[in-house]
């Protein structure tokens, strides 16, 4: 029974992570949300270089929020699930400084909105 167990518990640990697969579209609307997420806590924060964008205090955050409702509905996945996609965003976009690189793009995209 012991041998069964570990066998089993051996299976679950070599068992890839459930990677998940978004759409480029979506892919898109989650790096633009998680952008404005950033942008709005740095103008929050008074961060000079979150300044010179437009407010998003208001319109990000509604963006931010349709959106992971949009990917929630999309992916099948949880809360939980949705909030570590959307923080792992948030910190490949600091790690690799694309935060400002794509806010021309994203603001594009919340005009497109309507939101």
């Amino acid at each position: 029974m012991l041998t069964s167990l570990f066998a089993a518990a051996l299976m679950l640990q070599a068992a890839p992570t459930q990677t998940t697969v978004l759409s480029q579209e979506n892919r898109a609307l989650l790096r633009c949300a998680a952008a404005f997420a950033i942008v709005a806590n740095g103008q929050a924060n008074s961060d000079a270089a979150a300044q010179q964008w437009p407010d998003l205090s208001t319109r990000g955050r509604e963006f931010f929020v349709l959106t992971m409702a949009q990917l929630m509905d999309a992916s099948g996945l949880d809360r939980a699930g949705i909030t570590q996609l959307a923080s792992d965003e948030a910190q490949a976009l600091i790690t690799n400084d694309e935060v400002h690189k794509i806010m021309p793009s994203c603001l594009l995209m919340l005009e497109s909105s309507g939101v």
